[in-house]
Parts: structure tokens; C-alpha cells; sequence
């Protein structure tokens, strides 16, 4: 259905100029997916396996999931419940200029539940641990879609609504634009898994290290 790949040290954010359709069907992606997911502070390989891939256009950034699941854990809930106590389920954390302020999550689990919370401060530096759980990313889409071997996820989030975000240098990206940000997966299960598309160097357990966050860059 897809091809698969494995990642350079930036991560392809490639452009589009086709529609996506926020269904949870992955059959209209047609750039590579990255993966598969490692154990966040290890690298060492996962018991099931996670690919993500990224496009953007002018308006939207776009993630599609594609997630192995041999027993799918988790519930429809209330939109900002706290799904990532309970559920399986994907996120991305995006922190454009890299500082650990002011940074975006975003969390979806296997029944089309979402979160978003925006993280002011997580460290002593700038006053310790502060997030907003009303935040709402206005015009943000999210879609599951369960099957046999799993579940996929499809996010748009439109950068309109990211730009108005103060002091995070969320503007709209062009061609060679870099981010920082990461993507990662709780799996729960008899063993529960965090995992993440590039592992902390510093194996240091829990995914808020935005020091060692990814290089995205906005491709043509």
C-alpha cells in the first residue's frame, strides 16, 4: 500500500499538491512512511511496529500513523481527556524554534479521541511546569481507523491556527524551513511501550526532552 524507509537525520516533511482526505484510509499518501518506531530512551526495537509520514501544503501539515496492533487497548472519550494514561495511541510534539517553550502535543488514540495541550514551561529555567489543557487548535482534524492488523491515524493541523500561538515561532514554514519535533506511540499491553520515531541520545525515560527533539525540514 506504502513504501517504506528509513530516516535520514532531518525528517522529510514532503509538499503536496494532491488532496488529503482526513479518513483514517492511508491509500492517498504517496510519500514514503518512517519507521519503525524504537523504544524512546533505548533504540532498541519495539514489539510492534509504527511507521509515520508527513506532507504539508500551504495551509495544513499533514501525519498519517500506520500502526501493528495485536490488541487494540483504549476507548472513545471526551475531546482533552487523558487518554494517554489509559489508551493506545500516537502523538507528536512540535517545538518550531527548539527552546522547550511554548511547544505543541497532540495526541490521538485508536477511536478517533484527540488532545491537544500547548506546553508554556517544563523546566525550572522558566518556571517550572506549566500547560494549558484548555488550548484548542481550531480547524485541527483527527480520524482512526481500525483493522485487521491494526489501526491507522490521520492529523491535519492548520498553520493559521498554529501561527497565533505567542512567543513560539510557529509562522508558516516554506521550502528548507526546519522544525524541531518528534513522534511517538504509547502501546499498551501486558508490557506498555513508549516509543518514538528517533530515540533521546540521553536514555533518559519520558518523551518532554525537547532538547533532543527531531529536525524536520519542509520539502518540495
Amino acid at each position: 500500500m506504502f513504501s517504506i524507509v528509513a530516516y535520514s537525520q532531518n525528517i522529510p516533511v514532503y509538499k503536496t499538491n494532491n488532496p488529503i482526505r482526513i479518513d483514517g484510509n492511508l491509500s492517498d499518501w504517496d510519500k514514503p512512511f518512517l519507521g519503525p518506531f524504537v523504544i524512546h530512551n533505548s533504540g532498541e526495537k519495539a514489539l510492534q511496529n509504527t511507521y509515520v509520514s508527513f506532507l504539508w501544503n500551504d495551509e495544513n501539515l499533514y501525519i498519517a500513523y500506520n500502526c501493528t496492533d495485536s490488541d487494540i487497548i483504549g476507548k472513545p472519550q471526551t475531546k482533552d481527556a487523558q487518554i494517554f494514561y489509559t489508551d493506545d495511541l500516537v502523538e507528536i510534539f512540535i517545538d518550531p524554534d527548539g527552546d522547550g517553550q511554548n511547544y505543541v502535543e497532540i495526541g490521538v488514540n485508536a477511536f478517533s479521541t484527540n488532545y491537544d495541550l500547548l506546553l508554556r514551561c517544563i523546566s525550572p529555567e522558566c518556571g517550572g511546569w506549566k500547560t494549558e489543557t484548555g488550548f484548542n487548535i481550531n480547524g485541527m482534524e483527527t480520524v482512526s481507523n481500525i483493522n485487521l492488523d491494526g489501526y491507522t491515524v490521520e492529523i491535519k493541523i492548520p498553520f493559521a491556527s498554529l501561527e497565533k500561538i505567542k512567543n513560539a515561532n510557529f509562522s508558516k514554514p516554506k521550502t528548507g524551513t526546519k522544525w524541531k519535533a518528534n513522534a511517538f506511540r504509547i502501546d499498551y499491553g501486558e508490557t506498555i511501550e513508549y516509543q518514538a520515531l528517533q530515540a533521546y541520545k540521553s536514555l533518559k525515560f519520558g518523551f518532554h526532552q525537547p532538547e533532543e527533539f527531531a529536525v524536520f525540514e519542509f520539502l518540495e
